[in-house]
């Protein structure tokens, strides 16, 4: 029997959007859950010095990272395009393809991360009191990567396939044995942030045991059997061109980010800890927005390669109205209830907690325009093309904030921790604009171009649905 959850091809989209997406929604904000318990329980007994080494690390972890998790992006949709197009064969060459691309990839990080952590965080101005933490952080942390990316690559090739549940199992296990081995670490064992990172590293590695467990034991094209794997040069080739772009542009997304975190660092660790703290409550909402993006992706890719392109518009318009109306739903909530919610990270610093109010107030009312942006992008790259929507986001957003911060913010009056913030909603609101325009035209040309008659007569041609 198939593990394919879902049927993306056939039947009403929204109501399987929003199946397919809560899972992914679940998965995210138990990993947010689980990140924030790594915040809370270093937070509250180690102090904000300690929980600022961790925060003020997120940043320029998904620097260093997010190329390689970019590369987990084009396996997803070449799986998606292979079970669009039933073609088994290109499915299974994909998923052995994509494991051993997982393991480069986790060595090239765990050598470059374990070398050069210090000298990162150096460039980013991390203040002298709290560096010494956050490298001993980053080193453990870069040392396990190897099965964070076995699990990221793996969850890819299961959701393509419409299998969003084992995911969120597996997920729930490992973070439950993460909240449980954070205590020890921290309470009993006295290891500080070295104990926040074994920890991830521990309950990461089970979840990338148990994903590859479930793609073992699976009988349809995206089964995985070890003894099988191999790079294929095509296919290889395509996860390459849709994820390369991919993880460029949030790799170069980061560099922004870290950018602004550097000036952050400026202001001292209670701006560093408030900011931590603001940024971990704002990813709840992310990675609910975020989860729309994924279906999206999936979704495009699946009915991209059946050619039915007229679903292929109305999945965008879908993704597009729910992450609209659950940005700000939860936005709302979280400006609402802001200050607790500070209060549950940070219990010995008002002036943190005021840093992080500040944050959230500026960010949040347009925060659903950042989800508008990234589902259209993963419509986009579900199409196939994937480095147009990487330089509209690199010039929209990265480089526009890099010029905000060596211009509008080097201006006295404007050299504040507010200044910094605006230049989110600022990019978001124009590079959105500009990624509907674009997923239009490449929609409308793919789909010309994908329907015209074939070169000879007699062959039948695969007309959109």
């Amino acid at each position: 029997m198939s593990d394919n959850k879902t049927d993306m091809c056939r039947g009403p989209l929204l109501k399987k959007i929003i199946f397919y997406t809560m899972p992914i929604i679940a998965t995210g904000v138990l990993q947010l859950l689980f990140n924030a318990a790594d915040l809370v329980v270093v937070g509250r007994f180690c102090g904000k010095e300690s929980m600022a080494a961790v925060g003020s690390t997120s940043y320029l972890i998904n620097l260093i990272t997010n190329l390689f998790i970019g590369l987990s992006v084009g396996a997803g949709v070449a799986v998606a395009h292979g079970l669009g197009s039933q073609d088994d064969d290109e499915v299974q060459k994909t998923v052995h393809t994509t494991m051993p691309v997982a393991l480069i990839s986790g060595v090239i990080l765990t050598v470059v991360g374990i070398i050069f952590s210090r000298t990162f965080l150096e460039m980013m101005n991390s203040p002298e009191n709290i560096i010494d933490l956050s490298a001993l952080y980053l080193k453990i942390y870069f040392a396990g990567i190897i099965p964070i990316l076995i699990y990221n690559y793996g969850a890819a090739i299961l959701r393509a396939a419409g299998d969003t549940r084992s995911p969120l199992i597996y997920l729930t296990s490992a973070g439950v044995l993460n909240v449980v081995l954070n205590v020890f670490f921290v309470t009993v064992v006295k290891l500080n942030v070295a104990g926040i990172a074994l920890a991830t590293t521990i309950s990461q590695l089970m979840a990338a045991v148990l994903v590859v467990i479930k793609l073992i034991r699976r009988d349809d094209a995206c089964a995985f059997d070890p003894r099988r794997m191999r790079i294929h040069k095509n296919q290889l080739m395509k996860i390459l061109k849709i994820g390369v772009p991919a993880g460029i542009q949030g790799s170069l997304f980061s560099i922004s980010n870290v950018i602004i975190q550097s000036s952050v660092n400026t202001f001292g660790d209670v701006a560093v800890a408030g900011n931590a703290a603001s940024h971990n409550i704002e990813g709840f909402i992310y990675t609910a927005m975020l989860a729309f993006s994924q279906a999206a992706l999936n979704f495009t890719g699946q009915n991209f390669g059946s050619r039915k392109y007229k679903r292929v518009r109305k999945i965008a318009g879908i993704s597009i109205g729910c992450v609209v109306v659950v940005g700000l739903a939860l936005s709302l909530t979280i400006l609402f209830f802001g200050r607790t919610l500070l209060g549950i990270y940070i219990d010995d610093s008002p002036e943190a907690i005021a840093v992080g109010l500040s944050r959230l107030r500026i960010m949040l009312p347009l925060y659903f325009v950042c989800g508008v942006m990234e589902t259209t992008t993963g419509c986009i790259r579900g199409i196939g093309c994937s480095f147009t929507p990487m330089v509209t986001t690199i010039i929209g957003a990265c480089v526009l904030r890099v010029v905000w911060v060596f211009t509008v913010y080097q201006i006295p009056q404007f050299h504040t921790l507010s200044s910094l913030y605006i230049s989110y909603p600022v990019s978001w609101v124009i590079t959105a604009a500009v990624q509907i325009i674009i997923f239009l035209v490449v929609w409308r040309r793919q789909a010309r171009r994908l329907v015209k008659p074939p070169a000879h007569p007699g062959k039948r041609v695969c007309k959109p649905a």
